[in-house]
């Protein structure tokens, strides 16, 4: 059955930007929702060195499990560290681009783990569907294995979803296939979902959500030594990236 909000009342939790929907009581119960928020990285292009790979991120929220500490907590942290309110873009964060260029080492890794601290931390899950560009083929092209992965892993995980009275994805519309994507996916195997734009700067969860599909980016390219040298001066090593940061936000991993 898919639930609307006409005749709902607020139940608990504010919403305000980088926060959590409210929570709805409709019908003499509470409303179950879950929060799904979008990530990618890469594009619908060929095959290129420098694109190597596919990513899409998916991150999701049991609005029943609130984050408003984790929020407040990383909001204290950043006004700490001289950047209040600040939203953070994980990728030139780490190349050293656009508002960080002038930032130092030292700044910009204070900013990186406190958003890293703030997703290993909050009741958040995540799953990665990744794609190797160079192992698809004419027949089997990049939108049908996204299809077909995503598609495979929300059928998988049925008996988890269904226990939601209503599920809402937030994707930025980014890339015109993956919107479409997502769209007939969720569409085609839950009734009861809607969808939402978001951004960055309205949603942290989205902010983590980039950073997750980064940190799958940075694992991706460390197996296959593809580092870049701005990525090498961040982490140090491929050793230290993976003892650091990756090996400890796998627990999140969803299951």
């Amino acid at each position: 059955m898919t639930l609307g909000i006409v005749g709902a009342r607020y139940h608990s939790g504010p919403t305000s930007a980088g926060s959590y929907p409210a929570i709805f009581y409709l019908g003499g119960g509470f409303v179950k929702e879950l929060s799904v928020f979008v990530d990618e990285s890469g594009d619908f292009g060929p095959y290129e060195y420098h694109t190597p790979f596919y990513i899409v991120t998916l991150v999701f929220h049991d609005q029943s499990a609130s984050i408003d500490k984790s929020i407040n907590h990383m909001n204290v942290q950043l006004r700490q560290a001289g950047f209040s309110e600040h939203t953070i873009h994980t990728g030139p964060l780490i190349r050293r681009e656009h508002e960080y260029k002038h930032l130092s080492l030292f700044e910009r890794k204070r900013i990186f783990n406190i958003l890293y601290n703030f997703t290993r931390v909050a009741n958040i899950t995540y799953k990665n569907i990744t794609v190797e560009k160079r192992q698809l083929s004419e027949k089997t092209n990049l939108h049908m294995q996204l299809t077909k992965r995503i598609s495979a892993f929300l059928k998988e995980n049925m008996d988890k979803f269904i226990q939601f009275d209503r599920i809402i994805v937030y994707y930025d519309y980014g890339q015109h296939e993956l919107t479409h994507i997502i769209v007939t996916m969720f569409s085609t195997i839950f009734s009861n979902v809607q969808f939402k734009k978001a951004t960055p700067e309205r949603y942290k969860l989205f902010q983590a959500a980039d950073m997750l599909c980064t940190l799958e980016l940075l694992s991706m390219k460390s197996e296959q030594k593809l580092l870049s040298k701005s990525e090498y001066a961040f982490f140090v090593s491929s050793k230290n990236l993976h003892k650091s940061y990756l090996r400890a936000i796998q627990g999140k991993q969803f299951s």
